[in-house]
């Protein structure tokens, strides 16, 4: 065991508090050159890869549309989290006792783990919201596009793991396409700027722990990590809608909705609103596995490609934006990015293979 001090926030980034360092893949080689280690995304069938990274854009669209479509806009982020998570914490719970996992033994340290991942989880989610309440939404999703140049950074920082030359030229389109995409009024104070960067980086350390938690030393099952954290970020959630004040808010809304509607319309919100969980739920599944399978650096840069897809979708289905040529090029450059991107990193699990 390692002599590393306890706690909650080493244990996520730093697998060595978790198993002897024999038992991690990357602490095991720290030694050798990193460009050439076995990760375990390259280790992953390409098909068993693809097929995930597949079904994670077609859940991420199908939200997208039916918020769209059922749902409008819903000014209630927490509770809205709150019952994501609660989904996803039935939907676990079920699928545990159809025996499609099995629970770990774990530690009080190992349980402390998962407490500050949850807290991670809440904390990205309540910066996000505070970064929009201080800066204009294109300068937001500018600052956000480089999530993938700081998943970078943790793992060659905190990891020593580097990647190829040509995986980190793909970013460069990738990122400057994302953002010639969102090109708008940038407002922003010296506050806001931080509070946008601090929320980026987090949500870096977001993606690089759910990733770690499943391939390192503790190797939790996808489902698992998320029937674990599911429950506390439901709480924790629940916890900020009371503080935010949107309980009052919601129950004002819907009261108002029944008065100037008929019962029917008011059981076809709720629906809604269960069928928005639902499809979170297989969401957050198809996201944590996808993770798991493809590495967190392939998530984040879906990220910016599902911003593209997006803003495709706005422009050409929706007619909510007039596409010029900069939000044209800055789509395309995204899906050249993405498709360099795959080659390199098919080109590196052939490398790594040999």
């Amino acid at each position: 065991m390692s002599s590393k001090p306890d706690g909650a926030e080493l244990a996520l980034l730093n697998d060595d508090t978790l198993s002897t360092a024999s038992d991690d893949l990357e602490s095991n080689r720290k030694y050798e050159d990193t460009t050439n280690i076995t990760e375990p995304e390259y280790q992953t069938p390409t098909s068993v890869k693809f097929m995930w990274l597949g079904s994670y854009f077609l859940f991420s669209m199908l939200l997208t549309l039916y918020n769209k479509l059922l749902l409008g806009s819903f000014k209630f982020p927490w509770l809205l989290t709150c019952m994501h998570t609660t989904f996803a914490s039935l939907g676990t719970f079920v699928l545990l006792k159809l025996g499609r996992f099995k629970l770990s033994r774990l530690g009080q340290r190992e349980h402390l783990a998962l407490v500050a991942f949850s807290v991670l989880f809440t904390a990205n989610i309540a910066m996000s919201n505070l970064s929009l309440s201080l800066v204009s939404l294109a300068f937001f999703q500018i600052i956000r596009n480089t999530v993938p140049i700081f998943t970078v950074l943790i793992y060659r920082v905190w990891f020593g793991r580097s990647y190829y030359v040509a995986t980190y030229l793909s970013l460069c389109p990738i990122i400057i396409g994302a953002g010639m995409t969102v090109v708008g009024e940038y407002h922003y104070s010296a506050l806001g700027l931080f509070i946008t960067v601090f929320g980026v980086v987090l949500a870096a350390v977001k993606t690089v722990t759910t990733n770690r938690l499943m391939t390192g030393s503790l190797a939790l099952p996808s489902m698992e990590l998320l029937f674990r954290m599911s429950p506390l970020a439901a709480i924790q959630s629940f916890v900020l809608a009371v503080i935010a004040g949107e309980l009052p808010a919601f129950a004002d809304s819907m009261s108002q909705r029944a008065a100037e509607s008929s019962r029917l319309t008011t059981v076809a919100t709720v629906v809604f609103l269960l069928g928005n969980g639902l499809l979170a739920f297989f969401l957050n599944v198809s996201s944590f596995q996808t993770n798991k399978l493809a590495g967190a650096l392939t998530i984040s840069v879906c990220g910016n490609l599902k911003q593209a897809l997006t803003l495709a979708i706005g422009i050409f289905v929706f007619k909510d934006f007039t596409v010029d040529i900069l939000n044209g090029t800055g789509i395309l450059f995204v899906i050249a990015g993405c498709a360099f991107f795959s080659k390199a990193e098919l080109d590196a699990k052939k490398i790594s293979a040999v």
